[in-house]
């Protein structure tokens, strides 16, 4: 069984590679340069050039590649791509798919999710295949996963997601103005982000945050990645906080990837939960 991610994942392709996890690269464009996650550019020169005053939009992994790993033989796969809505991934993957004669044995899964998730399902799913499972039984595992999953993003600048179009104007206008921490989360159909929360200090988000875990249920089955993009000592001690209030669950801090950089801007924090 083959599995396939992008860089959304957190993988550099190398990694992936080691886990036999084929990992795509997702497309950056900056300062006139089409540049790809881990491959033409990393995290922290990605965030010193946008610092600097260069802008960048993301792309998606490109339909040459996805299609060139599909045709290259007929085996079961499984396709893990960022939250449908978030990005256009998964309706492209699911359109390729179709062109193809083995369609019925590539199963393309919407991750509802990107970042320390997604990374997540596909080392499940590594796991899981190591161990003879079956692809229904992988698949009904992962889609449990899916579903229990939490992301929460503390921006430092609105206007990189409203850019994006992951966020409404007037959320952007609305933090933006109070030049306060706002604490944002997925919308119950995991397609968009909005406003959960604002707070003045970064204790106060992680608070929040910590309360809407316990609130969905997150205990010691689960999972919890803290995501930064340059600031890893706050992420440390976010992680911290994280780790007493929520002793018996694991943790990880990750670095964003240059594409997801791109959305939550240098300085941001995503944390994220998922069940294991």
């Amino acid at each position: 069984m083959r599995i396939i991610t992008n860089t959304a994942a957190l993988f550099r392709p190398e990694e992936g590679k080691q886990l036999g996890i084929s990992v795509l690269p997702v497309f950056v464009s900056l300062g006139g340069e089409s540049l790809r996650d881990y491959i033409d550019i990393g995290t922290d020169d990605f965030v010193r050039r946008l610092l600097a005053g260069e802008s960048a939009v993301s792309s998606q992994p490109a339909v040459g590649d996805v299609l060139e790993l599909l045709e290259e033989n007929e085996e079961e796969t499984i396709i893990l791509t960022v939250a449908d809505g978030l990005s256009g991934e998964y309706q492209t993957d699911m359109g390729v798919v179709n062109t193809l004669p083995h369609k019925d044995r590539i199963h393309v899964i919407n991750s509802g999710s990107l970042a320390g998730c997604l990374r997540y399902l596909a080392k499940k799913a590594a796991a899981l295949r190591s161990q003879g499972g079956r692809t229904a039984e992988i698949l009904a595992e992962l889609q449990a996963c899916v579903r229990s999953s939490r992301s929460y993003v503390i921006p430092s600048d609105l206007h990189y997601l409203q850019r994006s179009g992951r966020i409404t104007n007037l959320t952007a206008r609305v933090g933006s103005a109070l030049n306060l921490l706002p604490v944002l989360t997925q919308t119950e159909d995991r397609r968009r982000i909005s406003l959960m929360s604002i707070r003045r200090t970064w204790k106060s988000a992680a608070a929040a945050i910590m309360k809407s875990l316990r609130e969905a249920g997150v205990d010691e089955n689960y999972l919890i990645s803290v995501c930064y993009a340059d600031k890893k000592d706050l992420a440390e001690k976010i992680r911290v906080w994280i780790a007493e209030a929520f002793p018996k669950t694991d943790n990880e801090i990750l670095q964003l990837s240059p594409s997801l950089v791109t959305h939550g801007g240098p300085g941001c924090v995503v944390v994220q939960a998922i069940r294991k």
